[in-house]
């Protein structure tokens, strides 16, 4: 079992940064990437960022060159500046034993941001 906890959330306003942190632990074998789901009200959820133990990192279209994904074994972060209103939604670390990152889920923490 993996035990995934993220911390980090906020109200920011547009424009403005915030940085999310997730630590993983337990049978964290086989586990290749973590990475940062996101789910926004009426929406789906989707991979926002994923990063390998081999530093291969993923972005979605929709925050490259706004956010940054990086990792300290099995702690991630997420640095995310720039912000604007549609970036507004649940955020969820995950891990996983592909790119997509997607096995196991934290809580999630929410993120607001203001225009």
């Amino acid at each position: 079992q993996v035990h995934v906890v993220e911390s980090g959330g906020g109200l920011v306003q547009a424009g403005g940064s915030l940085r999310l942190s997730c630590v993983a632990s337990g049978h964290m074998f086989g586990m290749d990437a973590m990475g940062w789901h996101r789910q926004a009200p009426g929406n789906e959820r989707e991979l926002v960022a994923s990063i390998t133990r081999r530093g291969e990192t993923y972005y979605a279209d929709s925050v490259k060159g706004r956010f940054t994904i990086s990792r300290d074994q099995d702690t991630v972060y997420l640095q995310m500046d720039s912000l604007e209103p549609e970036d507004t939604a649940v955020y969820y670390c995950t891990t996983g034993r592909s790119w997509r990152a997607a096995d196991y889920w934290g809580q999630g923490t929410q993120v607001t941001v203001s225009s």
